[in-house]
């Protein structure tokens, strides 16, 4: 049913197994357990671009966090409403809510693929998948520490006589596992929850998330770890390891390129802003000048009387005295007086 998950992690598996048995030998346990720790590198080395995006994506939507609670308390009796207008918010600034669980969803069915696989490495069977029945038994004979990597420590007793394992062995090798990789998921997640703005962490949906991943999955790992065989343990390990260093560099990376950007805008404010000292340059008033219609304006129209002369615009010599009017002239009675 599940064989397009199967074939797909059983080639890996292979691959890598096929490399390290090279180095260190086909039945060592070194060598399967390489392979099971390369097979998570090289899922999630298919899943860092997708991962980037993921960061970046739960990056802007903490950013306009605040603008989706005023949406759900606005439309809170209206809940399709509600949904409209979170997509649009979200479609506004480009988020993509299922992108950013793209690699989590691509890591179950590879989980899943993985325990089937292990599982079914069991002594005397044939072909499994893209094992031949030699590489079955490769897996089989393989100790790590004196465990085999498909047991696991509540494993009835019979069948791990059938593994040539016994209970002690499978104990010294899963409970390191067991402790270390539960760790690993508690700083983890605690790097994740850092990196959240205070608006989110407030939000109480991101606090019950936030507990969840900070104690209730190292606490799961930790108690799984008695059934889950030693291979999902290096699993689960090497995947939460992978995480850990990929969320320091990615984190990191963002930070410079978000640094860089206020920077260039605080040069460039800068370069625009006027130097200390300086002062702003003068509004000139400009006066507005008629259009070229071939017409002089009325300034250009009044006569140039000279000062000295008293010429008028004619050329002739001027009769008026200064001070009085052409009608008032000093020869002259006023005729508006009133007689006595």
């Amino acid at each position: 049913m599940l064989n397009f998950i199967y074939y797909p992690v059983s080639f890996i598996l292979w691959c890598w197994h096929w490399v390290f048995g090279h180095i260190f030998g086909e039945s060592s346990g070194f060598a399967w357990a390489l392979a099971v720790v390369f097979l998570v590198f090289t899922l999630r080395a298919l899943l860092f671009k997708p991962f980037v995006g993921q960061v970046r994506s739960m990056r802007k939507m903490q950013e306009f966090a605040p603008e989706l609670q005023k949406i759900k308390k606005k439309y809170a009796n209206d809940r399709q409403r509600q949904a409209q207008e979170m997509q649009k918010l979200q479609a506004e600034h480009g988020v993509n809510p299922l992108g950013g669980c793209l690699p989590m969803l691509v890591q179950i069915p590879v989980f899943i693929g993985l325990f089937h696989v292990l599982r079914s490495f069991k002594p005397g069977w044939g072909e499994v998948y893209f094992f031949d029945a030699k590489g079955v038994e490769s897996f089989v004979n393989a100790k790590l520490f004196g465990a085999n990597l498909s047991t696991f420590i509540t494993m009835p007793a019979d069948q791990l006589q059938q593994f040539a394992t016994s209970r002690n062995a499978v104990l010294f090798v899963a409970i390191p596992l067991m402790i270390v990789a539960s760790i690993a998921t508690h700083f983890t997640a605690r790097h994740s929850v850092g990196r959240q703005t205070q608006a989110a962490a407030d939000n109480p949906q991101t606090a019950i998330m936030n507990k969840l991943t900070l104690y209730i999955f190292p606490l799961g790992v930790l108690v799984g770890g008695f059934f889950f065989p030693i291979a999902i343990l290096l699993y689960w390990l090497s995947n939460n390891a992978w995480t850990l260093g990929q969320q320091y560099v990615v984190y990191h990376r963002i930070d410079r390129e978000e640094e860089a950007k206020k920077v260039a805008a605080t040069t460039q404010r800068q370069a625009l802003a006027p130097k200390p000292g300086q002062k702003p340059a003068p509004k000139t008033a400009q006066k507005k000048r008629p259009a070229a219609t071939g017409q002089p304006s009325a300034e250009d129209a009044k006569p140039a009387a000279t000062e000295d002369t008293g010429a008028s615009a004619n050329g002739k010599p001027s009769t008026e005295v200064p001070g009085l009017s052409p009608d008032r002239s000093p020869g002259k009675k006023q005729g508006n007086k009133k007689r006595r």
